[in-house]
């Protein structure tokens, strides 16, 4: 695929994290957490280029030896723990393009943490954004095991209440409308809001929903959820097309 329909991959991977220090390099199923995601950007036809954004050295080696591209090291303003996703985004939609003196027409952000998405996943969410010329992007969701109007409540004055007081009106929880939650499986835009939006993607834009089954809608940030992850991986409950069974052993195992 070439000329103004290019499509660029981004998975971000900063080196410092609380919740699971070395996260994005630690073995999950085999292979590291990063691996993944660089994986199933290779596997995906419509994705022309795919670069890794961090400000690790090491976390760089290790995705060049998985197949990745680093070829930038993020800068350090871009890589607190209070940074923002969004202007990683740019920075690197930015340095790729001015390196390449060229323009994509599709970004798509590959977060290392939800490494159960497949290929087919960006290839469908690609094909709906093409098709809806007004949505400036397509976003990752699914359906929680708990619809919130209905189950969530809070405590007022001492007494229980609604969180959204709509859930009062409903008699029966099959009659509740649907609720998403956006699960950091898939994010991916057109290039051209990308570059001019200045603020966080949530608060403009127009964005159609693309829903992954809840099971395997896979956030990974602390040390139980990687846990809980690489088991559904390892028991075949979550299928990862870019593995075979010889690459399938528990964490910590190399």
């Amino acid at each position: 695929m070439g000329g103004a329909e290019r499509v660029l991959a981004v998975i971000p991977a900063r080196g410092g994290s609380k919740g699971l220090p070395g996260k994005n390099v630690r073995l999950f199923a085999g292979l590291p957490l990063i691996a993944h995601s660089i994986r199933c950007a290779k596997m995906c036809s419509q994705i022309d280029r795919c670069v890794v954004s961090t400000d690790s050295a090491d976390i760089a080696a290790v995705a060049r030896q998985h197949g990745g591209e680093a070829p930038f090291l993020r800068p350090p303003e871009l890589a607190r723990d209070e940074s923002p996703i969004w202007p990683v985004l740019q920075h690197a939609l930015g340095a790729v393009e001015e390196s390449e003196r060229a323009a994509y027409a599709f970004v798509v952000l590959l977060d290392p943490t939800s490494p159960s998405r497949e290929p087919s996943d960006v290839a469908e969410a690609l094909r709906r954004l093409r098709a809806t010329p007004a949505a400036d992007g397509i976003i990752g969701v699914s359906r929680p095991e708990f619809n919130p109007i209905w189950h969530c409540v809070v405590e007022r004055t001492g007494w229980m209440a609604d969180l959204i007081e709509a859930g009062a009106r409903y008699e029966r929880r099959q009659d509740v409308p649907t609720v998403y939650r956006i699960n950091g499986s898939l994010y991916l835009w057109r290039a051209e809001f990308v570059r001019r939006c200045e603020q966080p993607w949530r608060r403009s834009g127009r964005h159609l929903l693309y829903e992954i089954p809840e099971a395997r809608a896979m956030s990974i940030d602390t040390v139980e959820e990687f846990g809980r992850a690489e088991t559904l991986v390892n028991a075949g409950l979550i299928r990862l097309p870019w593995l075979d069974g010889s690459l399938v052993r528990p964490a910590g195992v190399a």
